[in-house]
């Protein structure tokens, strides 16, 4: 008869993980269920991304192509806006609320918002920490024979992970703020319609639950190695 092994610390991460499934579904069919909407306006996202910038008095940002989908951000060391295949060249609502949002971080930059310069600070810690807690915990559980060095190492590798969760929560402010920005710009620059405007909204709005999503998992697998790894220093 076959043995199963059921770790309970699992149940920490699990309504996480599927509060992230259910985000990412929601995000999926409003993007494509406004992106089969064409604005009547007919400007393109990289269009509108541009009209956007001049009207807050940005010049000095480029807008390029990028591959694959929702692939979109915006680049604060190079000042680029990258724009991906199915909303640079698209006139859809979705693509423009997407473009929207992607310049509400340009606009983010380019007036000094604090969370933005922040995440962009943090970014070389967190590639960092993303690329070796694993590894150090799990080195930590091989040197276990030696409760000082191992317990260090896992201690080490479970704060570079807190790293990780910190940049997640740090992005919710600078996520919700663009969010907020574009739907501003869109309306006062009349760039989408007043019942267009709610559709881009719906976008964002799906958008900013995976940004949730995405915290609520990383806090909960920070709470899992605390749960899993934090009475040893205690042994």
């Amino acid at each position: 008869m076959p043995f199963f092994y059921f770790d309970s610390t699992y149940i920490l991460v699990l309504p996480a993980i599927i509060l992230a499934v259910i985000a990412q579904g929601k995000v999926s069919s409003t993007f494509n269920k406004y992106s089969r909407v064409p604005s009547r306006i007919g400007m393109t996202g990289a269009e509108a991304a541009r009209r956007i910038m001049e009207l807050n008095g940005i010049y000095d940002v480029s807008i390029e192509r990028v591959a694959g989908n929702l692939t979109d951000h915006y680049d604060p060391s190079k000042k680029v806006l990258r724009l991906s295949d199915n909303v640079y060249s698209s006139s859809s609502i979705a693509a423009i609320g997407v473009a929207a949002h992607e310049t509400g971080h340009a606009i983010q930059h380019a007036r000094g918002y604090a969370p933005l310069s922040l995440r962009s600070i943090m970014v070389p810690a967190v590639n960092f920490g993303s690329r070796l807690f694993l590894p150090l915990i799990l080195l930590g559980l091989l040197f276990s024979f030696s409760s000082a060095m191992g317990n260090s190492l896992i201690t080490l590798g479970i704060i570079l992970f807190g790293i990780t969760v910190l940049f997640t929560l740090v992005t919710l402010p600078v996520e919700f703020n663009a969010s907020k920005r574009a739907i501003a710009c869109l309306s006062e620059s009349r760039i989408l319609y007043d019942d267009e405007v709610d559709g881009a909204k719906k976008v964002l709005s799906a958008a900013a639950m995976t940004y949730v999503a995405s915290a609520a998992v990383a806090i909960a697998q920070f709470l899992r190695l605390l749960v899993l790894f934090g009475g040893r220093n205690r042994d």
